[in-house]
């Protein structure tokens, strides 16, 4: 697997995070009602990552307290 790094601004990752979650909404829920439709789950779960991770990044007190804290010895 290889890396990609990115700078965005706020407003960037914001728009990029809407446009996820609307085509997750639509791939979960709308695109399963038409005929002929085969899901790829690997997909979903994946863009659902990507959105959590997207979301973390937007708030820094979010990323603060997911950090371990390391206790001095």
């Amino acid at each position: 697997m290889s890396y990609l790094t990115l700078k965005l601004t706020m407003k960037e990752t914001e728009l990029l995070v809407a446009l996820v979650s609307d085509q997750m909404f639509r791939r979960e829920f709308i695109d399963p009602k038409f005929p002929g439709h085969k899901a790829n789950q690997g997909d979903i779960a994946l863009g659902k990552g990507l959105m959590t991770r997207l979301r973390t990044l937007m708030n820094p007190d979010a990323v603060k307290k997911a950090l371990p804290v390391r206790v001095a010895q």
